[in-house]
């Protein structure tokens, strides 16, 4: 676990990536598991090696052979029902759009939640054989589903409540983030942007509505996320764990806004992670000031270039956007990213290779300036 003076991370990056078009376009087309399996095996190595040379110094495999950043737990675990995928608004600039998500919907009306295989047993084995340097790899968040996947008058008759849904789906991701952790896995990290929910006061009026009282429900999500936290803690000590918290991305598009004043005591101080990946690309996610609840112990990842629009920031400006952000926590406890994956989605966001590249060395390279 890398103290904030030790910290080998000062920039970061997400994990997801573009696709390559070959690799999409079969995905697109229901191409076969072994055909989809070969292209995957082909695409990683090269975005490896671009990531090194673009000198990152954690590696992922551009999430590649997922379908989305919720799959690897949907694709490994029965149970999801297909057919009846929640519909939200989604946001991009001043209109709006709706778009199924990502999971499969209501839950099955009959049988609990059955895991086949382990999350991430497609990619690790990989992973770990081609990367040039430590490796990086996330998880959805548990407090991802209840809200998304448990609908009242379908799941009843599996789990009494979205509480005892949430345990089962906290169960197996802890034993995945254990195993990962026990395995050489350098960093984790639990994409988690259903706290968002709790920014936005529409989405809160949609918790307490669907689900109860917003406060009493973000508790439950902090123990969900903690849990498994603990145990990659348990397994590997020295394992850095981050949490990765957004308001929507999918196809350069948003679903909340708000800073993180309502809940930023909670969280700062109650979640057992090393890292805390915010992203601040834009007015959407408010002011800094919420970081002066960020225990002196923790890293908060700035996340300030975008990953839903092409245009490439400016480099003094990012410095200046840091050193406001140094005013209220020591800049020693900062680093710097993409406020989000360029791909949460396979189709990835609206926006170029090339344009995500640049993004990417300039993190670099302004983390290079700044920390040294």
């Amino acid at each position: 676990m890398a103290t904030p003076t030790t910290n080998p991370f000062r920039a970061d990056q997400i994990g997801s990536l573009l696709r390559p078009g070959p690799l999409l376009d079969a995905r697109h087309a229901g191409a076969p598991a072994a055909e989809l399996r070969a292209l995957e095996d082909a695409a990683i190595p090269a975005v490896l090696e671009r990531q090194r040379e673009t000198g990152l110094q954690i590696f992922a495999d551009g999430e590649f052979r997922r379908g989305g950043f919720m799959t690897d737990l949907t694709d490994a675990v029965d149970g999801f029902d297909e057919g009846d995928a929640i519909q939200r608004s989604w946001s991009a600039g001043g209109g709006t759009a709706t778009a199924p998500s990502a999971v499969r919907g209501a839950r099955d009306r009959q049988s609990k939640l059955r895991q086949t295989r382990r999350l991430t047993a497609l990619k690790l084995p990989f992973l770990l054989a081609h990367s040039p340097g430590p490796i990086k790899m996330t998880l959805p968040s548990a407090n991802q589903f209840p809200a998304i996947s448990y609908k009242k008058g379908a799941s009843e008759a599996a789990y009494p409540d979205p509480s005892a849904f949430l345990a089962d789906v906290t169960a197996i991701v802890a034993a995945e983030t254990r195993a990962l952790a026990r395995e050489g896995v350098a960093y984790l990290q639990i994409d988690a942007p259903r706290y968002s929910y709790y920014l936005d006061p529409k989405w809160r009026d949609f918790l307490r509505a669907e689900f109860g009282e917003p406060d009493a429900l973000l508790a439950e999500a902090i123990a969900a996320d903690n849990a498994c936290f603990r145990a990659a803690r348990a397994a590997n000590p020295e394992v850095t764990l981050a949490i990765n918290l957004c308001r929507g991305n999918n196809r350069s598009q948003w679903y909340a806004s708000g800073g993180y004043d309502a809940i930023a005591e909670q969280l700062f101080t109650q979640l057992e992670v090393d890292r805390f990946r915010l992203e601040y690309d834009d007015e959407r996610s408010g002011t800094f000031a919420p970081l002066r609840f960020v225990p002196r112990s923790k890293i908060v990842v700035l996340g300030l270039v975008s990953s839903k629009t092409g245009a490439l920031e400016d480099a003094d400006a990012l410095k200046r956007r840091i050193e406001d952000a140094s005013r209220v926590l020591p800049l020693e406890n900062l680093a710097l990213s993409p406020q989000w994956g360029f791909a949460s989605m396979a189709e990835g966001n609206v926006i170029t290779e090339d344009e995500q590249w640049a993004k990417l060395r300039l993190v670099v390279e302004t983390a290079r300036a700044v920390w040294g």
